[in-house]
């Protein structure tokens, strides 16, 4: 099949190939909605389940939607029964080859791609001690950081961790990679934790690319109860590398009445019903006289109160009761009224 063109459509090719024909017809281009930003998007490599617009210029009967099938191949364009290959290619790649399989029954023709549907990735899921557990589609490599902002970052519960879980192998793998696209063995899922801690200080390797399909779970912390003479007894939620002392002054720091020098943590044994109490002296602790103690998640602190008559509580008791005699003494005396 042969075209004549005239030169007046010509000269709106050559103009068409500067500046893309605006098709009314033609679908926008889909903006996944959950998605990190569309940075980069026009780098985008196609994938099976990804959906194209294909126009040709002048010949709307050559005008399609095709869909990259399970081989990456698309084979589903008028008048051509070799599939394009598709996966892992840019829409201009494909546009390409669609223009020279068009150029054996055209001369010349003008070819649009777009994409419409970007179907090919899964969304990376974040959930746990987040502000907004989300669905995240991503058209580009997107880092640890960068899914934590989206998610509206991390909450008071977070704990010291966030456990990445990688679901689907790399598609299009770069120079490197190889390794991670390799099949997943569905009993051997792939892992990595990283150290929250070292995520808020720039560490590189704690901010890795996170893939399409991948679960993002940041741990929620257990708590750790504390009681007795404390300002404001209440449980408090575990952190990396927690503290007794830390622990008291996350409820306020002790009384004036407490017994610092006894302090009690009771904890649960592994693998029994039974309990463990570990003495320890706080005072000594501040004064770097003794080591402080790292802390376990359902710990029970309690803070002891010092005895009426101990040397911190004496001054106190013996003004109490002082100033308890003295009103006892004139409650006692008789009420006289004068007329």
């Amino acid at each position: 099949m042969k075209i004549k063109i005239s030169l007046l459509l010509a000269l709106l090719i050559s103009v068409s190939s500067i500046a893309r024909p605006q098709d009314p017809s033609a679908p926008p281009a889909s903006s996944p909605s959950g998605s990190v930003d569309n940075q980069g998007v026009k780098n985008y490599l196609l994938g099976p389940g990804d959906v194209i617009d294909v126009r040709v210029f002048g010949q709307p009967d050559l005008n399609a939607t095709a869909e990259v099938d399970s081989d990456g191949n698309i084979s589903s364009l008028p008048f051509l029964e070799k599939p394009i290959p598709a996966k892992c290619r840019t829409e201009k790649d494909v546009q390409k080859d669609i223009a020279a399989a068009y150029g054996k029954y055209l001369k010349g023709p003008q070819v649009s791609v777009r994409i419409t549907e970007r179907k090919s990735r899964q969304p990376a899921t974040v959930f746990g001690a987040v502000r907004q557990p989300t669905r995240l589609v991503m058209v580009r490599k997107v880092r640890l950081n960068e899914i934590m902002a989206a998610s509206g970052g991390l909450t008071e519960r977070a704990s010291g961790t966030i456990q990445i879980l990688h679901t689907e192998p790399v598609m299009c793998p770069e120079p490197g990679e190889e390794a991670a696209a390799a099949p997943i063995d569905g009993t051997k899922v792939p892992l990595e934790i990283v150290k929250i801690q070292d995520l808020k200080s720039g560490k590189a390797e704690a901010n890795p690319i996170i893939r399409p399909g991948d679960y993002i779970v940041v741990t929620e912390a257990e708590p750790v109860y504390i009681t007795g003479s404390v300002v404001s007894p209440q449980g408090v939620y575990m952190r990396d590398q927690l503290t007794l002392s830390l622990a008291i002054a996350m409820v306020g720091g002790v009384r004036k009445e407490a017994k610092t020098s006894d302090v009690r943590i009771y904890r649960q044994k592994p693998g029994s019903k039974e309990q463990e109490t570990i003495k320890v002296d706080l005072s000594a602790i501040k004064k770097n006289q003794a080591p402080d103690i790292l802390l376990q998640a359902y710990d029970v602190i309690e803070v002891a109160e010092a005895g009426m008559f101990s040397a911190k509580r004496l001054p106190s008791t013996l003004l109490s009761g002082v100033s308890g005699g003295f009103q006892s003494m004139f409650t006692a005396l008789p009420t006289r009224v004068m007329y």
